[in-house]
């Protein structure tokens, strides 16, 4: 039956069912080895105990998964919320996994055995991003919401330490600058105190100094605009330098030396979600809404090679050694070698595809920049709530 004649097709345009047959082609593709699951996947982190074999990723079918990449092994399932789970942090103790969810809530889990522990309540809109720290003796969640705010938590207890607020819309990512822990004089880390950087729908990214007893902006008449609007994604380098992604269509480097204003920017040309760095190689990574995977030289900023096979919205991106493991709504984990002859096959490959036509990357007349149905777009809205 063509998809003219199907009943089900019968109230679509014809560019819906245009991009619903697109996607379908698609689909087929094996680039990046996908291993498929059964729900969208909105977050990923490594497994820092897999020795760059796994990751973890969050589904908006309410669980948190483990996936080994090498063997596709999905198994390990975390299960509780009934609402979307859109981020993940491990304990730094690495006894504990911890997910934020549409539900305005933070569940917890042992690691090991799986059972629920404490779930933290006190944001009154989704929890869109959370990470977790030491501080002093004691370890601390930190959680940014659709409601605007980022509250410090009690990981052990569930109490919450602070309140932030200083953002005017939704919180979108949170990272924990590395260089802010200092050393004591017999060179020992000093964790009492940590800073914070948060982005958001409003496209600021601020800056917060925490502790166990206090809290408090830094420089809270100055945040840094470093984009049009909303920014996604925060992602630091050794270097300390901090890159970022934005829905303006740029991942940019914020110059740690120059106050953290901008000093390198890339040009995804469309919704940069995630962004990942490659130190060995020097590669920056972006992905996005395009649905391809753009790997980029991180001196230069040339675009290297575009990778292939996710046929909806790129949602996270996350570095295993040489190697990046990207997810999408689409609900496949794919995996991309960024080592140097790897990269080399991957580019000769490509062009020798796109000489003879099988290229799988369809750019049909028509079709709309997001790569998704009308339908589609409304969903991916409500799931990421906030987000433009």
């Amino acid at each position: 039956m063509s998809a003219l004649s199907d009943p089900d097709h019968f109230f679509q345009t014809s560019h819906s069912i245009a991009e619903i047959e697109r996607k379908s082609r698609k689909s087929k593709n094996k680039n990046g080895d996908p291993i498929q699951l059964q729900s969208k996947i909105l977050a990923v982190i490594a497994d820092p105990s897999s020795l760059g074999s796994a990751v973890y990723v969050a589904e908006s079918a309410g669980n948190v998964r483990r996936v080994v990449v090498d063997t596709s092994d999905k198994g390990t399932v975390y299960r509780g919320p009934a609402a979307p789970v859109t981020s993940i942090a491990i304990s730094p103790d690495g006894q504990r996994i911890l997910a934020g969810s549409w539900d305005k809530s933070i569940w917890s889990w042992s690691l090991s055995t799986r059972q629920p522990l404490i779930r933290y309540r006190g944001h009154t809109d989704f929890v869109k991003c959370i990470i977790a720290l030491k501080l002093g003796q004691h370890e601390v969640v930190v959680s940014g919401s659709a409601d605007a705010s980022i509250i410090v938590w009690n990981l052990q207890t569930g109490a919450r330490l602070h309140v932030l607020k200083g953002h005017t819309r939704g919180i979108l990512d949170l990272a924990i600058d590395p260089f802010t822990y200092n050393c004591d004089d017999e060179g020992k880390i000093d964790t009492r105190e940590a800073i914070v950087f948060s982005a958001g729908s409003d496209r600021e990214i601020r800056r917060w100094r925490v502790s166990l007893d206090a809290a408090e902006e830094v420089d809270p008449e100055m945040p840094i605009l470093a984009h049009e609007t909303s920014v996604y994604a925060l992602r630091f380098d050794s270097d300390g330098d901090l890159w970022t992604a934005s829905a303006d269509g740029t991942s940019k480097c914020l110059s740690r030396s120059h106050q953290f204003q901008p000093d390198t920017e890339i040009q995804h040309h469309d919704y940069v979600r995630a962004v990942a760095i490659e130190e060995i190689g020097g590669y920056v990574v972006t992905a996005g809404r395009s649905e391809d995977i753009k790997v980029w030289d991180r001196g230069s900023t040339d675009l290297l090679h575009v990778f292939d096979g996710h046929f909806e919205e790129v949602t996270g991106l996350v570095m295993l050694d040489q190697r990046c493991v990207s997810v999408g709504i689409d609900g496949t984990v794919r995996s991309w070698s960024l080592k140097p002859d790897d990269l080399r096959g991957a580019r000769q490959r490509y062009k020798d595809d796109e000489q003879a036509g099988d290229t799988i990357n369809e750019e049909e007349e028509g079709a709309p920049a997001s790569g998704l149905t009308e339908e589609e777009e409304k969903e991916l809205a409500e799931l990421m709530q906030g987000d433009d």
